[in-house]
């Protein structure tokens, strides 16, 4: 049985599915937009077909906000920011938004392999946590920050609006100038008796992100990380609100949904494809977090 995977969108696969107007996209995204692009995020907004289901891309996404606010869902949870804030979709991180929401700012979008360059260092990507699937994506900036995060935006805009990355060096710059600057204001965990427990979390959080489809237990996470399965559920409950279980079940729904909106496979075939052999405990599964079967939920894509 052939099996479609969950899309991970490139650039290019992400504009056709859900972007319209391709001569008013063609003005916007320049040549090699799947390795960067900048645009004003209400020039955008305006040519997404809406609602953007849930999906994941390769590259990293930056929304700054000048005025009004934006909403998104990133992972299992609705993110709202406002003027002088950051919100940041790190690259295949799901997320989802259903409205045009009025405001103005900028989206800036690109990959590691832009970010390094030709001379930036590998290893520099990791000192920037906002940009792991784990990270908080709200990121406030304070009023020097934004004034110069707003500065370094307005430039790469002007640059690749006039040239495109005919000059990827200067604009490679002035994004990882950028990136430092909101580096400064993403807030790390303080130290504390509780840091031990942050760092666990976000382990098991990558860790989920990775090989869901093979591990459904708590047990499997807590041998992955080679402690006891008590400890693991005290340390991430302690840290997000949720237990470790809750955290698995709404990632294995999100993946589901994203299957359910991206392929024709039967609903039996979405299970399997997220691990799960059995349909009926998938579909009660589903329901106790949606509030509908997933034969309901695909019933409702089909007909909006």
């Amino acid at each position: 049985m052939a099996v479609t995977p969950i899309k991970n969108h490139n650039g290019e696969s992400y504009r056709e599915s859900h972007i319209q107007d391709k001569p008013k996209v063609d003005r916007l995204l320049k040549a090699g937009f799947d390795k960067f692009f900048i645009v004003r995020v209400e020039d955008l907004i305006r040519l997404m077909k809406l609602p953007v289901p849930p999906a994941r891309v390769q590259n990293h996404t930056l929304i700054y906000l000048t005025a009004g606010e934006a909403v998104m869902t990133i992972g299992s949870e609705k993110h709202t920011i406002f003027k002088d804030e950051c919100l940041v979709v790190p690259a295949g991180q799901v997320f989802s938004f259903d409205n045009v929401d009025i405001n103005t700012g900028y989206l800036c979008n690109f990959h590691n392999d832009f970010i390094v360059g030709k001379f930036g260092r590998p290893e520099r990507l990791n000192e920037f946590d906002f940009l792991r699937v784990w990270a908080k994506p709200r990121i406030r900036l304070d009023s020097r920050t934004a004034q110069w995060a707003g500065q370094l935006m307005d430039r790469l805009l002007v640059g690749y609006s006039e040239s495109g990355l005919t000059q990827p060096n200067l604009i490679q710059a002035y994004l990882m100038a950028l990136l430092c600057e909101i580096d400064r204001m993403y807030e790390p965990v303080p130290a504390s008796p509780q840091t031990n427990a942050v760092t666990l979390t976000d382990r098991f959080k990558e860790l989920l992100f990775a090989t869901l489809k093979t591990n459904h237990r708590v047990s499997d996470y807590a041998s992955l990380l080679s402690i006891t399965p008590n400890h693991l559920n005290k340390s991430v409950k302690a840290v997000t609100g949720k237990s470790p279980t809750r955290w698995i079940d709404e990632a294995i729904v999100l993946e589901a949904k994203m299957l359910l909106y991206q392929s024709s496979l039967s609903i039996s075939e979405v299970a399997a494809e997220i691990g799960l052999f059995d349909p009926s405990y998938f579909s009660r599964l589903f329901k106790k977090y949606e509030g509908m079967t997933p034969r309901q939920f695909r019933q409702m894509i089909e007909t909006s």
